[in-house]
């Protein structure tokens, strides 16, 4: 009641100063009080100075200041006549002749809520409604007051407000449900703001993104009374976003179907996108963000990324998409011509997921591999012409396999083979000379101890055919053979010249030495007549068409049938009848 009192002069103090003109009034406009409980309405009045009443009356109306309207008397000096609502619950504490008409109503009510008008009478006709009011608020709980922002990491208190304007009952503050805030404490103070005083309790505490959502409440009791009401609030913490749950990294077969999901925490709601490198593929703002990919290829194989961006801060997660698939074609580069001798590198590559195992071929022979590896390189220090031909490249893993033939073409000089060699008869000499080259050879025979050099371009003596890098040139000469002749075989092309004398083999002597004297001589014999035989026969048959010419007593015999050694033999019979023919 001290307190009250003092309270109430501070008010007469304070009134003083603000009242201005005869006729005013000077009242809080807005008061709260709990219901149940008291509230007093401080207030101060004024009328002209040349009024001296001896005796100052006035009266309370509730919501209107007209009595003509009857409203609701609250209180009034003259008489104890006052409305139904108020009697016993409202008495005046100021001193009228001292311009004080302070009020106060007791076991407040909701419906006592409204506007409170005060009337000065001061005898006669000077009565005076005054304008001024004081809009009473009955309620039934807390006020707690929330910060503009309550950030995650920043300081934030949370206001529990009480009207502490009945003297006669003093409030408790009690918080509820905030154990769980970090680093929190409580400390209160009173507050005064136009002649009303409130009871503050300020609960301070560190906001994190767990207690976003959380209900915190404020507890008003009166000792020695049976009066309680609380209040809640719901705290909404602000924070970056928190990415709460994606895919890991995926691998999955081509043509496939995948979802991406990204689960976001944050508040406000974010922004998620999903990405993919740098480019944007889908973003909303909400809580998670599903990546829909129909019939993927190895184009979308990367990295995707999940971004959650609000204004407080962005999180990311980035996870590896591997698209898996059968290798592709092999692609062989480098150089597929080489002259002989020369450092050769051949290179392989071929795509795939996984990486593919890559085998470089030559007859069904590996010559360089690599495994898990996307090129594989063939090397030749000195390419030989044994590395020409055609080889194979093949790429495989647990998807498929996929290969690719190539050649390689190697240019070198002639060489003359084995089976260069001539063959001499009792009046014929026939000599094959065989040479492999790069470009192909040209062939040319050489009789020195007759100073005769003949090549193919003599076709009445030379017959060549071409097979591959090889060229086979057969010479016929109808001569008797002497001890001093001997034929040399030349084959050149741009890399170089080969020679090399060909060695002679005699088929007559070693025939006679195989059957003998007598047995030569018989077989002699049959082979002439049989020979002759045949090429009577093939005489008459070609005369008979008219399509094919010949001369007579030709002095190289030619044979254009000549593929092996063995038609040697024959060539010479022929030789032979038609020596006897003669």
């Amino acid at each position: 009641m001290k307190f009250f009192c003092k309270t109430l002069l501070a008010f007469w103090v304070l009134s003083e100063g603000v009242l201005a003109g005869p006729w005013s009034a000077w009242m809080p406009e807005h008061i709260t009080a709990f219901e149940g409980t008291c509230v007093v309405i401080p207030c101060r009045f004024s009328y002209p100075e040349e009024l001296r009443p001896p005796t100052i009356h006035g009266i309370w109306y509730f919501n209107s200041p007209y009595p003509k309207n009857y409203p609701p008397v609250v209180y009034k000096s003259r008489t104890n006549i006052v409305h139904e609502s108020y009697v016993g619950r409202s008495r005046l504490l100021g001193e009228l002749n001292f311009r004080n008409c302070t009020l106060q109503i007791s076991r407040l009510s909701p419906e006592l809520s409204g506007k409170y008008y005060f009337r000065g009478d001061l005898g006669g006709y000077n009565q005076y409604t005054y304008p001024e009011h004081s809009n009473l608020e009955v309620i039934n709980k807390p006020t707690i007051v929330n910060p503009p922002e309550v950030v995650e990491g920043s300081d934030a208190e949370l206001r529990c407000e009480v009207p502490d304007n009945c003297p006669d009952m003093k409030p408790v503050i009690t918080w509820m449900n905030y154990e769980n805030l970090a680093e929190h404490s409580v400390y209160a103070q009173i507050e005064e703001e136009g002649s009303t005083w409130s009871l503050i309790s300020i609960l301070k505490f560190l906001p994190l993104r767990e207690n976003h959502g959380h209900e915190v409440g404020c507890k008003v009791s009166y000792p020695n009374t049976t009066f309680e009401f609380d209040g809640f609030s719901t705290l909404d913490v602000k924070y970056p976003p928190r990415i709460l749950q994606v895919n890991s990294s995926v691998e999955v077969l081509h043509g496939a179907h995948v979802f991406l999901m990204c689960i976001v925490d944050s508040s406000p709601t974010a922004m998620i996108s999903w990405l993919r490198e740098d480019e944007i593929l889908h973003e909303d703002l909400a809580g998670n963000l599903t990546l829909y990919l129909d019939n993927v290829t190895h184009l979308q194989d990367g990295l995707y990324t999940c971004v959650a961006e609000n204004i407080y801060g962005k999180d990311n997660h980035s996870l590896a998409l591997s698209v898996l698939y059968a290798p592709w074609k092999p692609v062989v580069n480098g150089s597929l011509m080489a002259v002989e001798g020369e450092p050769v590198t051949i290179s392989c590559s071929s795509q795939s997921s996984p990486d593919p195992t890559i085998t470089i071929f030559k007859d069904k022979k590996p010559l360089a591999m690599g495994v898990y590896k996307s090129q594989v390189e063939m090397e030749f220090e000195s390419v030989s012409h044994e590395d020409d031909g055609e080889y194979w490249c093949t790429a495989e893993n647990q998807f498929g396999q996929s290969s690719t033939a190539f050649n390689l073409t190697v240019e070198f000089a002639p060489r003359i083979l084995p089976d260069s060699k001539c063959t001499a008869a009792r009046d014929t000499v026939k000599c094959i000379c065989a040479a492999k080259a790069n470009p192909e050879a040209m062939i040319t025979f050489e009789l020195p101890t007759r100073n005769v050099t003949v090549n193919e371009t003599d076709r009445e003596f030379v017959y060549s055919q071409k097979t591959g890098y090889i060229v086979t040139s057969i010479l016929t000469v109808q001569r008797e053979v002497d001890s001093q002749l001997y034929i040399v075989c030349s084959a050149r092309n741009l890399y170089g010249t080969k020679n090399q004398q060909l060695q002679f083999h005699h088929s007559n002597s070693l025939m006679w030495a195989k059957v003998g004297p007598v047995g030569a001589v018989v077989a002699f014999a049959i082979l002439i007549a049989v020979v002759c035989y045949v090429s009577q026969a093939r005489k008459k048959k070609n005369n008979e068409n008219p399509g094919f010419g010949q001369t007579e007593n030709p002095p190289v015999v030619y044979s254009g049938d000549y593929r092996t050694p063995g038609n040697l033999e024959k060539s010479e019979s022929k030789e032979i009848c038609s020596l006897e023919s003669h």
